[in-house]
């Protein structure tokens, strides 16, 4: 018996000292081994890291005025591990988010912190502000938070410029690294995109105390171990506001694009495509339904025409043409055709608007005579016209920093073997391509980097909206490096191509009266390209002052009839907004057009 109690005993205190050794073990992992990993996570569950979102960087025009700003915007958040999920109803009803969406945006945070806030509605206004607050004992886990919303000038638009945010999606969070979070914004298209990293800003923070029902008592330290946001870098464009306003206001009823440019170091000094969208509207979280109301839109807003298109140029593009004859010397200033006002080439007729007789390059192209370029493109060949066209830069993009581009189509002898088979087609194909018709694409960018070209006698720019960057932390202002080409010819052939320009404006005859502007003298060329889904796209492209360049433009109307009638007039008011600030117009006596000149606009 006593045998059998010693043992018994002995088990017993075999496991009771078992026991201990194990709790022995276990709190020296407790407070020695694991101390910081757990007194880390022990402090958490006491203070709560609040992260402040910096501003975003803003933007100003050429002349110094704001165009793109932040305001105050109101976010709600949750956070998942402190929400009672049976108030998922009040909460839904107050900020009038379908339940089911609202459960989702806390699980989605949940799966990878559920500790930290996830945002679910942002610009709430002052009403629902003020209803989370009232029901603030009802909704543990439920707060909001100051963040900003860009805002913009009331007569500018700018949204193929400038624009939109949204928030960060998964697969732009997984190659982010550190640098976002969840439920961040993030610059999606142009500008906000192409230099995000300069506009986001640097990430604060905040330490508060909270108590165990995750209600927040007071700052952590007196706010000595916060953390203050960085705002982000300005940025100084070379827009000019109130050019980009007056582009947009004479596009308001028309579909396409208007694209003026400094001939002096390729500077955007409006960029317009119509019909356009309000930035307000998709800076965060687009409603779905809006989303795809703009998906869906026929008249195509979210598309940038004044990048993207991908149009015949008409006969803005003879200039090319003209260049590569003279400069190859297949033709001088004084050789000339006689225009009856078509041209046949095999069992073929090609017309001409006009019947305009004997007609030299210069008058060619102050005329616009078709009969000239149809000539001179089987004198010049395909391939060599090819080769001018792309040292103007058509064919591929021109690297505007504002991320969307179209290369656009150059045909080439390669490009139509390809498209129809070696020995398959014939110079009959070619003929159109001299007046800027047939398989030829051009974007406005393309374009008014071509006027570019012709107003500076070769030099093809880079095309840039951002000009310089003022850095928030150092205070340096840096301006950024222009990256150009020099297209070599001879003096005389720019001399005779800008003298066509010239007289295609300001002489009886040219197609481009409508770009007149009192006391500038403006050169530029009108084009009518032929579209077969209904009437004629109308191009315009000039630059002045003719004798020292200070702006180039680009002018697209789509579906309306002539150049000369609607896309001239438009370059007309831009060039003169630019030169002298205002539209002088109403204050000396009108630009009046003779019958020759209103006789010839139809090109």
């Amino acid at each position: 018996m006593f045998e059998y109690t010693s043992s018994r005993k002995k088990v017993i205190l075999f496991f009771v000292s078992l026991i201990f050794l194990l709790f022995t073990v276990r709190l020296v992992q407790l407070q020695i081994i694991y101390r910081e990993k757990y007194g880390r996570m022990s402090e958490e569950n006491s203070i709560r890291k609040v992260v402040v979102t910096p501003l975003r960087g803003y933007m100003y025009d050429r002349n110094g005025n704001l165009i793109v700003d932040n305001r105050p915007a109101y976010t709600v958040t949750v956070v998942p591990a402190e929400f009672d999920t049976t108030k998922l109803k009040l909460l839904s009803d107050i900020l009038a988010i379908d339940q089911q969406e609202l459960m989702n945006k806390i699980n989605r945070e949940a799966k990878y912190n559920k500790f930290a806030p996830a945002k679910v509605k942002r610009d709430v206004d002052f009403k629902t502000l003020s209803f989370i607050e009232e029901n603030h004992e009802e909704l543990p886990g439920v707060d909001y938070i100051v963040e900003s919303k860009r805002a913009y000038p009331p007569n500018i638009r700018g949204s193929h410029i400038f624009g939109y945010l949204r928030e960060i999606s998964d697969e732009q969070l997984a190659k982010a690294g550190d640098l976002y979070r969840r439920g961040d914004i993030i610059g999606a298209t142009g500008i906000e995109a192409q230099y995000e990293k300069y506009l986001r800003g640097e990430k604060g923070y905040n330490l508060i105390i909270v108590d165990s029902k995750g209600k927040m008592i007071g700052s952590y330290n007196d706010g000595k171990d916060d953390k203050a946001p960085l705002e982000g870098d300005d940025l100084e464009l070379t827009i000019d506001a109130k050019v980009q306003a007056l582009a947009e206001s004479l596009l308001s009823n028309f579909i396409g694009a208007v694209v003026a440019i400094d001939p002096r170091d390729g500077g955007i000094i409006a960029l317009v495509s119509k019909p356009d969208f309000n930035l307000d509207l998709l800076s965060g979280v687009t409603p779905v339904e809006l989303w795809k109301s703009l998906i869906e839109d026929k008249n195509k807003p979210l598309f940038n025409r004044a990048t993207l298109t991908n149009y015949p140029p008409g006969s803005t593009f003879k200039m090319i043409l003209a260049i590569a004859a003279l400069q190859e010397k297949f033709i001088d200033q004084n050789y000339r055709i006689n225009c009856t006002g078509a041209f046949r080439f095999g069992n073929k007729i090609f017309k001409d608007l006009h019947v305009h007789g004997s007609t030299n390059v210069i008058e060619a192209i102050q005329r616009s005579c078709n009969v000239f370029f149809y000539q001179m493109m089987l004198k010049v060949g395909l391939d060599k016209w090819s080769e001018y066209a792309g040292m103007f830069g058509f064919g591929k993009p021109t690297g505007i920093d504002i991320m969307e581009e179209n290369a656009g189509l150059l045909p080439s002898e390669t490009y139509y073997n390809r498209v129809y088979g070696e020995g398959k087609w014939t110079l009959g194909y070619t003929v159109s391509l001299g007046i800027g018709q047939g398989e030829l694409g051009v974007s406005p960018i393309q374009l008014a980097s071509y006027a570019m070209a012709l107003a500076n006698q070769g030099k093809l720019y880079k095309p840039h909206v951002v000009n310089k960057i003022k850095f928030k932390k150092s205070g340096e202002i840096k301006k950024l490096d222009v990256q150009y080409k020099q297209i070599e010819l001879h003096p005389e052939v720019w001399k005779f191509v800008r003298e066509g320009l010239y007289r295609a404006v300001n002489l009886p005859g040219g197609t481009g009266a409508a770009a007149r502007v009192p006391g500038v003298n403006v050169a530029g060329k009108t084009g009518t390209a032929q579209n077969p889904h209904g009437k004629d796209h109308a191009w315009f492209i000039g630059f002045a002052p003719y004798e020292d360049p200070k702006i180039a433009i680009c002018v697209l109307v789509e579906n309306v009839g002539f150049g000369g009638v609607y896309a001239a007039p438009i370059a007309g008011l831009c060039i003169e907004q630019y030169l002298y600030g205002e539209i002088i117009r109403n204050k000396q006596p009108k630009i009046t057009l003779t019958k020759t000149d209103l006789e010839h606009t139809n090109d």
